[in-house]
């Protein structure tokens, strides 16, 4: 009993300090009211777990706040990703609805152009008409200038892949050539049926393309017209002197002088 007793004494003053009643283990055996007092090795054990406790908690501490410190790193990281991905949504919505409006004035724009190609080929379409029903009034001189153009008029009707502005561009073309013949006197060898109603050659005198005079080399003449149906010629055998002297103030063979040759006006 002596011996317990000494061994008692033994605890250091800084493991009885721990021991205190503010410690765990200082309460638990300052709790043990009546009961016999720890051994030594008894109190080593429990100050060591106790040690070991504190040293699990302070680890455990350190650890919660390293992971703190990592789970608030990420949710800045987290939440600047939402920030800019917002900011994105945004530029992009704003672009979406910058899109759809061009898309819708681009809309517009085709329906517009859409009517207007329709329209315009309507147009170019009777300016064909006109030129068809131009071209049986032609003389076959001018009939023969313009007739690589007036190949490319489309059939009546018939459906074409020419573009407007191309039939328009062949149009112009012809009435072109349509009015500088019309404004120039032109001479050409032709056959006609003269007055005893055989065919012979002839030399022809278009003034534009509204009235025309022929001559033979027998003296016989007449009057070239325009109709629905093609040039019209009428023998008029009076004018075949007049005619000779035209012919040849064009040659250059007479001196200019005014002549009176019948002319029609319709």
């Amino acid at each position: 009993m002596k011996t317990k007793t000494r061994l008692q004494f033994l605890v250091p003053a800084a493991a009885i300090g721990l021991l205190s009643a503010s410690s765990p283990v200082g309460g638990l055996l300052a709790s043990q009211d009546g009961a016999q007092a720890p051994t030594l090795e008894e109190t080593r054990l429990t100050l060591n777990k106790w040690i070991e406790t504190q040293q699990i908690i302070s680890k455990e501490r350190n650890e919660w706040q390293q992971g703190k410190e990592i789970l608030t790193g990420r949710l800045e990281l987290i939440q600047k990703e939402c920030t800019d991905l917002d900011a994105k949504l945004t530029a992009a919505q704003a672009s979406v609805a910058e899109t759809d409006a061009k898309r819708s004035e681009l809309m517009v724009e085709r329906d517009r152009l859409a009517a207007l190609g329709t329209g315009l080929n309507e147009s170019v379409a009777r300016m064909e008409s006109e030129v068809r029903r131009l071209f049986r009034q032609l003389p076959e001189p001018a009939q023969a200038k313009i007739q690589p153009l007036f190949s490319r008029i489309p059939e009546e009707g018939a459906t074409t892949r020419v573009s407007a502005a191309e039939r328009f561009q062949n149009v112009l073309g012809i009435l072109n050539e349509l009015n500088k013949n019309n404004n120039e006197i032109s001479v050409s060898y032709e056959v006609h049926e003269i007055s005893d109603g055989k065919p012979a050659e002839v030399r022809a005198m278009y003034v534009g393309l509204a009235q025309a005079y022929y001559v033979s080399s027998g003296g016989d003449a007449g009057i070239g017209r325009p109709s629905e149906d093609g040039w019209k010629w009428q023998p008029s055998k009076e004018i075949a002197g007049e005619v000779v002297t035209a012919l040849e103030i064009i040659q250059g063979k007479h001196t200019p002088t005014f002549l009176s040759l019948p002319v029609r006006i319709q």
